[in-house]
């Protein structure tokens, strides 16, 4: 097995894509999730499936859109108990060549992304999109950080706090 490829690698080449809009629907396999749990540290990945839109555009340039969604189940950083997740989420990403990344582009423009080569590995794209879209801090339902309160005249500017209130008596 290649260890250098992507767990959920989808590659489309670019020679694939003419004038009209290339479309693609995907979908994680068992084994996939399986990889992809461990990767982005989820106790399951139920689901990962996508719809992906490849346009050619001017020049050397390819817009990627994609709407994903994926059910998982991630650790409570409380309880460390399972918590279920469900995410459905669209994004766009600008392949192109290396050197012509644009310093200056809008917010709403979609993310730059450099071509290395002659394709584009959509399931990796959306692999990346997921991972960002994932909560960072899951919590269960009622699960409560419980903080011991330090005693006001605790900590190393206890003594300044009480000479500051005795001046002002």
């Amino acid at each position: 097995m290649n260890t250098n490829r992507p767990e959920f690698s989808r590659i489309v080449s670019l020679a694939q894509l003419g004038s009209e809009p290339f479309h693609q629907e995907i979908a994680a396999t068992e084994p996939e999730r399986e990889a992809l749990a461990r990767r982005f540290d989820l106790i399951a990945l139920d689901r990962l499936a996508a719809e992906v839109e490849l346009i050619r555009q001017e020049a050397d340039f390819i817009l990627l859109r994609a709407s994903f969604e994926a059910a998982f189940a991630q650790s409570c950083v409380v309880t460390l108990n399972p918590v279920a997740g469900v995410i459905a989420a669209n994004f766009a990403l600008r392949y192109g060549p290396p050197d012509t990344e644009s310093e200056d582009g809008a917010d709403e423009d979609p993310a730059f992304e450099p071509l290395a080569g002659d394709f584009i590995d959509i399931g990796e794209a959306v692999a990346q999109e997921f991972s960002l879209a994932l909560p960072s801090f899951p919590r269960s339902p009622g699960a409560v950080v419980e903080i011991e309160e330090p005693p006001r005249d605790a900590g190393p500017f206890a003594a300044l706090a009480r000479l500051t209130e005795r001046r002002d008596q």
